[in-house]
């Protein structure tokens, strides 16, 4: 256990690992194994820097010997992140939780090629609030509502909402018009982790999955949905568009995957066309009814 815990930097927590039973002389030696993206010179410049920890938040030195059954924490660090050139909204603040509103193509935490180029490293950053905490996630291509929390021990109590399905979620999307699908409809199905990479996708089996989709208005060949999911599996919404056979219009995932390009590429001429517009809860700490709204829309496009 920490004897106290260990400062965010630059709007970042320290992440962990735990130390398994192994034949490792240093943790040095461990990490440069464990880690394929960096290297051992890259660990020893960390440790030199103060940047790896024990659980006690003491820092580990280059030849610090192994010890096993043990947590370390360290800060990720990046050589060079492309910046997303899109800002974040602030919907509400109060004295426990923030909503943003989140645009397209930026993470909500952490991952990847990402740190300090995410809503949450971001709002840390930009309100001063190092115990934010994402209550849930939105994909990096959808835009739309976030719930955070401001104070430690806050986020679990706000989380539950979500475990309990306590929580309406409003989204819109744009996706094919098909005039044979019979709307409203719920759809409900069984999704798993696909064989494919980042896919998910309907197997048969007991459904775990619920979503009420409704029609708003068409444009052309175009639709705009309201999708109402009742559970919250990943990528739910994309899953069940794209087996009813109307795919969200710009979805790199589905029906077909298609290649990843490196975010110093990307061009963000065409973000999927989701937004989850609206959040309604009673506050498990005030009991007052919230209602918030995106201030993001989606526009069918002018060209089609």
């Amino acid at each position: 256990m920490f004897l106290k815990p260990l400062e965010v930097r630059n709007g970042v927590s320290p992440s962990r690992v735990y130390l398994p039973e192994g034949a490792y002389s240093t943790v040095l030696d461990f990490l440069e194994l464990r880690f394929s993206r960096g290297t051992r010179l890259g660990w020893e410049r960390r440790m030199i820097q103060g940047r790896v920890f024990d659980q006690h938040g003491i820092p580990i030195a280059p030849d610090s010997p192994y010890t096993p059954r043990c947590l370390i924490f360290y800060y990720r660090e990046l050589q060079e992140e492309s910046l997303i050139p899109f800002v974040e909204k602030v919907i509400y603040e109060d004295e426990h939780i923030v909503v943003a509103d989140k645009p397209h193509f930026l993470p909500v935490t952490p991952i990847g090629p990402y740190i300090q180029e995410t809503l949450l490293v971001r709002l840390r950053n930009r309100l001063g609030h190092e115990h934010l905490s994402a209550v849930h996630r939105l994909d990096l291509e959808t835009a739309g509502l976030v719930l955070f929390t401001k104070q430690v021990g806050l986020r679990n109590t706000y989380a539950a909402l979500f475990r309990e399905q306590a929580v309406k979620k409003i989204y819109q999307a744009i996706a094919p018009y098909q005039p044979s699908l019979s709307l409203p409809i719920m759809r409900s199905s069984r999704i798993e982790r696909a064989v494919r990479f980042m896919q998910m996708q309907e197997v048969l089996g007991q459904a775990n999955a619920h979503t009420l989709i409704r029609i708003l208005d068409q444009y052309k060949d175009l639709a705009r949905y309201q999708l109402e999911p009742r559970t919250g599996k990943k990528h739910q919404l994309r899953v069940h568009m794209s087996a009813l056979g109307v795919p969200i219009l710009n979805d790199h995932i589905y029906p077909v995957l298609q290649e990843y390009i490196e975010p110093s590429l990307r061009t963000y001429n065409h973000p999927l066309q989701l937004l989850a517009q609206e959040l309604h809860f009673t506050d498990p700490i005030t009991s007052q009814r919230q209602f918030f709204q995106s201030s993001y829309t989606l526009d069918f496009p002018v060209t089609r």
